[in-house]
């Protein structure tokens, strides 16, 4: 008997083997595909190119919510819940003239780089110099809001009672490394971080308490409902850490650690915890503070890419989630490049079960519809496994 896609997830996250490895396609914006390469997909499969809603109910985001029948086609075995944000902030935003700034619900202005590409770029707190400016700073957001809660329960009691997909919560950037660099700017936060720690210190914890205070609404709102949830924070350059590993276990890691340990303590949900580029010198602390699954598994970075290592050092203590490179295979390789890299990551990641496969990050508009086909037909066919 196959196994539901459920029961197919549930099993690579006891690290047992399932039928086949499972596709984790659209939960969020890290596994899911952007605007334009979404609508070449719909017209590639005879479905009328269009975009019915975004994930967040937010399109400068550039992220569709994947309809149903496209996620069956990819075979998705998960389905993703995510919050949105308070009332307030779509009613101004819904106002504002066409293609002047995006401003979300912590005062942070997002600008248009690109038609239909928006940025975070103004940087409320940049010239915030004492802790005393952290906390008197007008527009914190309001993390009770009611609205950013309401469709939750509904919507995870419908997938839990068809009992038929993994359910994946997603609330929308729970990162606060992230969160401080889009409100100073990268640059002034990271020179913050060494030679101001009173005020980067103020900052992340301000941010750590709304970031609480938002999972708790959340988490209560899904109750068991759940499997997965989605953190991260990106600490990885291209060939290494974007911060020390010292910097990190001294700064950052108490801050991880208290955000997982709410999260186990209010969810059964696996902790799911997304952090592009080289992070290998983190995995060590991410198995120590219990992130459950690692994604994206960028393979194009530094050590991530010896795949072979990293399931030996960390396959009993990790699901690794990703690892089909973005940047160039599925971008510009041919669909039997795609195919044959699919194969190779199965072999190595997949294992004898705790591998989720999916795209490095979102699927990027330059990625032509037949090589995700390629990529998620490969995994059906070389990612059974022979019990």
């Amino acid at each position: 008997m196959p196994l539901t896609p459920r029961e197919r997830v549930l099993t690579v996250l006891a690290h047992e083997a399932p039928d086949r490895v499972p596709i984790f396609i659209g939960a969020d914006l890290t596994t899911g595909i952007l605007s334009q390469a979404y609508l070449n997909l719909k017209t590639y499969l005879g479905l009328a190119p269009t975009i019915n809603a975004y994930l967040y109910d937010w399109p400068e985001l550039g992220a569709p919510r994947i309809e149903e029948v496209v996620l069956e086609r990819l075979h998705s075995d998960v389905r993703g819940i995510q919050d949105r944000f308070p009332a307030s902030t779509y009613q101004r935003n819904r106002a504002r003239p066409p293609g002047s700034p995006y401003w979300d619900d912590w005062g942070v202005g997002q600008t248009e780089i690109a038609p239909d590409f928006y940025y975070p770029s103004i940087h409320p707190l940049a010239q915030a110099q004492t802790p005393e400016d952290i906390l008197s700073y007008p527009h914190w957001p309001d993390m009770d809001d009611p609205s950013r809660y309401a469709h939750l329960s509904a919507e995870a009691a419908q997938l839990a009672q068809d009992n038929y997909y993994a359910i994946v919560a997603a609330p929308w950037l729970i990162a606060p490394l992230e969160r401080a660099c889009q409100l100073q700017g990268m640059e002034t936060f990271l020179v913050n971080l060494i030679e101001g720690p009173d005020l980067a210190q103020a900052l992340l914890e301000k941010i750590k308490s709304l970031c609480i205070t938002h999972l708790g609404h959340f988490l209560a709102a899904l109750g068991k409902n759940v499997d997965i949830l989605i953190l991260g924070d990106d600490l990885g350059a291209q060939n290494g850490p974007l911060i020390s590993p010292r910097l990190y276990r001294h700064t950052l890691k108490p801050i991880h650690a208290e955000i997982i340990a709410f999260a186990k303590a209010h969810s059964p949900a696996k902790i799911f915890f997304h952090s592009d580029g080289d992070i290998s010198a983190f995995l060590d602390d991410f198995v120590e503070i219990g992130v459950d699954i690692l994604n994206p598994i960028q393979t194009s970075a530094g050590q991530m890419g010896n795949l072979g290592d990293l399931k030996r050092r960390y396959g009993k203590h990790l699901i690794f989630c990703g690892g089909i490179d973005t940047q160039t295979v599925l971008s510009t390789g041919r669909p039997d490049e795609v195919r044959q890299e699919v194969k190779r990551v199965i072999e190595i990641l997949g294992e004898s079960g705790g591998y989720l496969l999916a795209a490095v990050h979102s699927i990027t508009n330059e990625v032509p519809p037949q090589n995700i086909l390629a990529m998620v037909d490969a995994a059906l066919e070389f990612g059974c496994y022979h019990h």
